[in-house]
């Protein structure tokens, strides 16, 4: 257990970390994201960084193993010089209990120190002379100077192991209160009276401060190389992102209707074709726009004037059609059948020139939302009322699920009704005499009606067909209702006045469920519906 509450613990110190993390580093990622010129300029940083500092340590590394090398070789062969005049003098006492010879021994180590000029300063020359069972030490070059750290035990045994050859090594010693790096030497020198070790040591100052000059230099012009080579790639980086954000504003002002925006062609290179490309194609556009909509203008006022000219005669021949078809009943049965179909088609033609001139006000922009608190519920049960005796008729049942209590809506009632009424009188003609159901569901923002048939269906694709003028899907099919074929799409156009959604769904042989979405309260903003549009899964869009 407790093992247990130290890792929540942790687990929530944890997301309470990241939670910071991600507020602060927001702003950068953001950025990131957005700029192209700043991921350039910070990917050529990271990778000529790399590449300089690899390139910079290789060469930094070279120089001080150069550097170590030659002063490897001036050592050796000074070594070399040394142990031989060593030799020379050394084998002028043949005997080991000579008692001249520990003072010869330190006059042999001054004359070692006076003949080489590199032994002044902090160059030190030591010799050890075994003697029988004792060991002499010479007085090192300067006197005042501690060799026992330089001379290690390793490097001592492997001089004095009478192979003969020479040893060396690299040590760091405090002189003086300073440090400083040794290049130590030892060899042995042969004599008549026993074992002598000389051991050279030159400190290794001047190679360190040489190599640390090179490489405070490769590190000073890696760096510079780096920042110019970033300033370099922000310049390139710009010269050709300023003109993808030119066009980027140019081509959100044209979306936005601005259509005289043009972008300022510079040069004859590769990007001053682009802006002259772009600039025509933004011409083409607006030629193109401005033609569609001159036409789509002349389009909507004729089928508005011809649809407000169609009144009068429709009226004229209403009134002797309604003559007609009252006195029916004294004609032939031919002519009565006559006056029968006009009457019919004469209703059809009111409907189509009622639907005209209201889709007119729609593409004029004339159409206005009255709105007003409204129940729902008493509006469906009034369209399926209507159309009980269609629905009868073609031997459809309809099945209301509604609330038990009001749906107070902020609508407009004429136009819900008219929703509603061209919905449910699609799903009887298309339900194959199969039950149809209309479903009403509410929740604290949005208000959702349903209208569900088991017949035909739709293929796919079709559900966004629906809604488009004159639509059918299958021609070649009888109309049960005398529908105008306008219908869906004074539908769509009055849920868009309300602010919401009417949305299509259907199968091949599933039938089709049809979903009209209003806002609570007119202005909302829909975000989600309380009834699915797919029969079966849930109910956000």
């Amino acid at each position: 257990m407790p093992v247990r509450r130290a890792l929540r613990v942790v687990r929530r110190w944890w997301r309470v970390v990241a939670h910071h993390l991600q507020r602060f580093t927001a702003p950068a990622r953001r950025a990131w994201r957005r700029s192209l010129q700043l991921r350039v300029v910070a990917l050529t940083l990271v990778a000529s960084s790399l590449l300089v500092g690899t390139f910079g340590a290789y060469i930094a590394n070279r120089s001080a193993e150069i550097l170590l090398s030659r002063a490897e070789r001036e050592a050796d062969t000074v070594m070399s010089s040394k142990v031989e005049y060593a030799f020379r003098q050394l084998t002028l006492y043949p005997q080991a209990r000579d008692p001249e010879l520990p003072s010869a021994i330190n006059d042999l180590v001054n004359e070692l120190a006076d003949g080489d000029p590199a032994a002044r300063g902090k160059t030190i020359i030591s010799i050890r002379a075994e003697r029988h069972t004792d060991q002499l030490q010479a007085v090192a070059v300067p006197s005042d100077v501690d060799t026992r750290a330089l001379l290690t035990a390793e490097m001592i045994s492997r001089v004095s192991s009478g192979s003969g050859r020479k040893a060396s090594q690299i040590r760091t010693a405090e002189i003086n209160g300073e440090t400083i790096k040794y290049l130590v030497y030892g060899s042995p020198v042969p004599t008549k009276f026993g074992h002598v070790e000389l051991y050279y040591m030159v400190p290794l100052t001047s190679e360190d401060q040489d190599a640390n000059l090179i490489r405070t230099t490769v590190l000073a012009t890696g760096l510079a190389l780096v920042i110019l080579l970033g300033v370099v790639a922000g310049l390139v980086t710009r010269l050709v992102v300023t003109p993808v954000r030119v066009a980027a504003r140019t081509a959100q002002r044209l979306s936005a209707g601005l259509l005289d925006q043009r972008m300022k062609v510079n040069g004859e290179d590769d990007l001053a074709l682009l802006a002259a490309a772009f600039n025509q194609m933004a011409a083409n556009l607006q030629r193109q726009i401005v033609r569609l909509e001159e036409m789509s203008r002349l389009q909507r006022r004729f089928t508005s004037d011809v649809s407000h000219e169609l009144r009068t005669p429709l009226t004229t021949v209403r009134m002797a059609a309604d003559l007609i078809f009252s006195e029916r009943e004294d004609f032939d049965p031919a002519v009565a059948r006559s006056a029968e179909l006009l009457q019919a088609e004469l209703d059809r033609f009111e409907e189509l020139l009622t639907d005209l001139l209201e889709i007119s006000r729609f593409d004029a922009g004339f159409a206005a939302l009255d709105a007003e608190h409204t129940d729902l519920v008493p509006i469906a049960e009034r369209v399926a009322e209507r159309l009980s005796g269609l629905a009868e008729r073609v031997g459809v049942e309809l099945d209301l699920r509604l609330p038990d209590t009001p749906v107070i809506a902020e609508v407009d009632p004429r136009r819900v009704e008219r929703v509603l009424r061209n919905l449910v009188g699609n799903a009887i003609e298309h339900g194959e005499a199969k039950p149809v159901q209309i479903t009403m569901a509410t929740d604290d923002a949005a208000v959702a009606i349903t209208v569900r048939d088991h017949g035909i269906g739709l293929k796919p694709g079709e559900e966004r067909l629906v809604f488009n003028r004159f639509w059918r899907a299958d021609p070649s099919r009888a109309r049960q209702t005398g529908g105008t074929g306008l219908g869906l799409s004074i539908s769509v156009e009055d849920a868009r006045l309300h602010g919401g959604w009417l949305e299509a769904w259907g199968a091949p042989g599933e039938g089709a469920q049809f979903r009209l979405t209003l806002p609570v309260r007119a202005g909302d903003r829909l975000v989600a519906a309380p009834l699915p549009l797919i029969p079966g899964t849930g109910p956000r869009r």
